[in-house]
């Protein structure tokens, strides 16, 4: 998992914008930036959550750039139905599927290339064996109405089935359905996630 740096440059900070903006829509040209920002919806919430993680970091931005951003993603928060926090460690090309009832606790760890859907949790679990709050590995499937609460792993490419309800690890490649969640197969998340490859085409 690629680690979000605590103070990113803005190299950094365009790379992750841009690649979002190419999990969404196969491109990341200035044109398609505009556009989505004009039109989107589920675009405009990862660029202000990413904006706001940006500029906080940097005193002059602070003070002019931040307040802006800050506002702009309290608002596609309430409009959306999208509560992630902007010091969540999110890798590069984060997708979300559909807008409405996601909520992601701050303290989860999200790798590169993860898709997301309505109705999903990444929530805390306070006590027991499982007290803390999930990591999501690289190239990861979260389909809509899923929860994953507690100190659990998710494993690189796996697949978590809509309206599941995950608080065990889960291993790399594994496809999980069901309350409680169960691996049905090691499929992983070929075909549900795509336009993964940026990397070479944004820099």
């Amino acid at each position: 998992m690629k680690d979000i740096p605590k103070d990113m440059n803005f190299k950094e900070y365009k790379y992750l914008i841009l690649s979002d903006l190419y999990r969404h829509v196969g491109e990341a040209t200035l044109s398609s930036l505009i556009h989505q920002l004009i039109f989107g919806e589920s675009y405009k919430y990862n660029f202000w959550m990413r904006t706001c993680a940006f500029s906080i970091r940097r005193p002059l931005l602070r003070l002019t750039l931040y307040p802006l951003a800050r506002l702009m993603w309290k608002h596609y928060m309430y409009k959306l139905g999208i509560a992630i926090d902007p010091s969540t460690e999110i890798g590069s090309g984060f997708y979300i599927g559909h807008f409405g009832g996601i909520v992601v606790h701050e303290k989860c760890r999200i790798g590169k290339n993860c898709n997301i859907h309505q109705g999903v949790t990444l929530g805390v679990a306070n006590r027991g064996r499982s007290k803390g709050c999930p990591s999501i590995g690289d190239n990861v499937y979260i389909g809509p109405g899923a929860k994953i609460f507690g100190n659990v792993r998710i494993g690189h490419n796996a697949a978590i089935g809509a309206n599941a309800v995950v608080t065990k690890d889960v291993p790399d490649d594994a496809v999980v359905v069901g309350i409680p969640g169960k691996v049905i197969s090691h499929e992983g998340s070929v075909g549900y996630v795509n336009k993964t490859d940026y990397e070479d085409r944004i820099g």
